[in-house]
């Protein structure tokens, strides 16, 4: 369950993200010009993505934590899956710039100017993201969140990039190896394309309601036949949206029992799924025992 404290460190977590890219794109912006470092070039563009895809995700987060209403009875979830394929047909189109950006660096080498001030920028980006990677990791922790967790994981991600930028500044300006600096760049445009196939591959799952790995299935079958009085599970179906899952599954009881009591036992069921999974929907249908469809649809199948 979303509880408004949750909700509104996700909605910060979002404002701080989108507030660090700007900073770090105007500096680096700065840097880039005094520079004309293919690698800084290639942080900045990065900087540029972060503020688009926190923009996108505020907006995303901000409609997802809308509750139910009478056109969306299961919420507004998807928003979040919607903007990942968004962000990573973004990302991928600035990875393939970079790359031609690098490439062309390699035949026509260029020295690196105002390495200091280009370094300078670099640590303070890397002292602004350590702060921010760490709140949305506490974030995550506390939320949940699929977008944040994403989120996190990329400014993860530049911190590496940014720290890489610096060692490129260095072995061009200290030790002359002028071809650091797009040999890097092309490794960062790498970079971004995995983690462009990275969001685009969960949005799709999770747009397309792909179920459950298959352990965590049976886990959740597992928990069905420990409870006394259940003979048989089927028909079991999951997903996610946004952090909610969906647990849907069949029963199969006693047919001789009341429907109390088939009502009290499905209670009793659905709270140790709540228990092991508390974001989830849970929807349990009775069966009594021994029908032909609970041996045509088992719970692996």
């Amino acid at each position: 369950m979303i509880t408004d404290d949750k909700a509104r460190l996700m909605r910060l977590a979002t404002l701080l993200s989108m507030s660090v890219a700007v900073l770090m794109i105007g500096a680096k912006l700065a840097a880039w010009i005094l520079t004309d470092s293919v690698a800084l070039l290639s942080t900045l563009i990065d900087s540029t993505l972060d503020g688009v895809a926190s923009l996108v995700n505020f907006l995303a987060i901000r409609h997802a934590l809308q509750p139910a209403d009478h056109d969306h009875r299961f919420g507004h979830a998807k928003a979040e899956p919607l903007a990942g394929l968004a962000q990573s047909a973004f990302i991928a189109g600035s990875a393939l710039f970079l790359t031609g950006e690098s490439v062309q660096r390699l035949f026509h080498p260029a020295e690196v100017k105002e390495a200091n001030f280009g370094i300078g920028v670099m640590l303070v980006a890397v002292v602004v993201t350590l702060a921010l990677v760490i709140f949305q990791r506490f974030v995550v922790r506390r939320t949940g969140s699929l977008a944040i967790g994403a989120d996190h994981l990329h400014y993860t991600g530049d911190l590496m990039m940014n720290g890489a930028v610096i060692l490129s500044l260095l072995l061009s300006t200290q030790f002359g190896l002028t071809l650091a600096d797009p040999i890097l760049a092309m490794l960062i445009a790498l970079y971004l394309l995995y983690g462009s196939w990275g969001i685009a591959l969960r949005s799709y799952n999770l747009l397309m309601d792909r179920e459950f790995p298959e352990p965590t299935r049976q886990r959740i079958a597992a928990i069905c036949m420990d409870e006394p009085g259940i003979r048989g599970v089927h028909e079991l179906r999951t997903r996610s949206a946004g952090l909610t899952d969906f647990i849907q599954i069949h029963l199969s009881m006693d047919p001789d029992i009341t429907l109390r009591e088939a009502h009290d036992l499905s209670d009793r069921v659905e709270a140790k799924l709540r228990q092991e999974f508390p974001n989830a929907d849970v929807i349990i249908h009775q069966d009594p025992y021994g029908l032909p469809e609970m041996h045509q649809h088992p719970v692996a199948g």
